[in-house]
């Protein structure tokens, strides 16, 4: 299980908003850079990073920024906010991101959806943003008057490689997570799930935990949670890690042994 450290990026600044309202940001870190080199430096293995002002006005505002985060930690980062087209995603891909995260279009135009998907296979990812389990697009303002159960399986057949599910009532009020929700998503899913809102607290981790083991989910997304302490990364990373030595096999033999040692790397894949 990955917890993914969110930096939020409006006008400029490292910022977190309550349910997606974008008159309710908190600033936390006057340069993203710095927010994102310091979670790496607390030991996050990916960072999840979004164009604030790209979600809401559909331009990749950040461009720069976000270059400079790649230039500055060597953990691989997903990023959305404003991607909505191929040379748009062609930049970012260019300039260090490891793969993208695509809303507004995924629900809205399928077919440069699914063209994104073929253009850059593996690296094309799913925003679902739901409120009272209504999708929600273009920077969660706009009711497209769908449900998960209406897209799933359009988005991975389309070539979607993961999915994000936000609930947006939860995000950033640290108010724990819809086990409900994620757990039929994450089942009825064909590909990697993350979940984000409310994951706010170390219980929140370990009532997740167990999706890791019998569902797609791979991970979850946590900010405000994570700037105000609330949950402290460097513990759950260490209980996510004791946990899953417990339930790990012991290696057999010496030629098992060495296989691993070969095979393993410091960045984990949730392909």
């Amino acid at each position: 299980m990955i917890i993914f450290p969110a930096v939020d990026i409006q006008k400029g600044k490292a910022v977190r908003l309550r349910q997606g309202r974008v008159g309710a940001s908190t600033v936390f870190a006057s340069d993203p850079v710095e927010a994102a080199r310091l979670w790496v430096e607390r030991g996050a293995l990916w960072l999840h990073v979004v164009d604030l002002d790209g979600a809401f006005d559909g331009a990749d505002k950040s461009r720069i920024i976000v270059q400079n985060i790649c230039r500055t930690v060597a953990v691989p980062i997903q990023l959305g906010g404003g991607i909505r087209s191929a040379d748009t995603a062609r930049a970012y891909l260019d300039a260090g991101v490891t793969r993208l995260i695509i809303g507004t279009v995924a629900l809205e135009e399928p077919a440069i959806f699914a063209a994104l998907c073929n253009a850059f296979p593996g690296k094309i990812g799913v925003s679902l943003d739901a409120e009272a389990g209504r999708l929600k697009s273009r920077g969660w303002v706009s009711d497209t008057g769908l449900v998960v159960d209406d897209v799933l399986s359009r988005l991975v057949n389309d070539g979607a490689s993961f999915i994000i599910y936000t609930d947006i009532e939860r995000d950033g009020m640290k108010s724990g997570v819809d086990l409900v929700a994620l757990t039929h998503l994450a089942e009825a899913s064909g590909i990697p799930v993350i979940a984000a809102g409310g994951v706010s607290t170390l219980a929140d981790v370990q009532k997740l935990y167990p999706l890791t083991l019998n569902t797609r989910l791979v991970g979850a997304v946590s900010g405000q949670a994570l700037y105000e302490g609330t949950l402290d990364l460097a513990e759950a990373n260490s209980w996510i890690t004791a946990r899953s030595e417990c339930l790990a096999p012991p290696a057999r033999g010496r030629r098992r042994r060495r296989a691993r040692v070969k095979n393993s790397s410091p960045v984990p894949t949730i392909y």
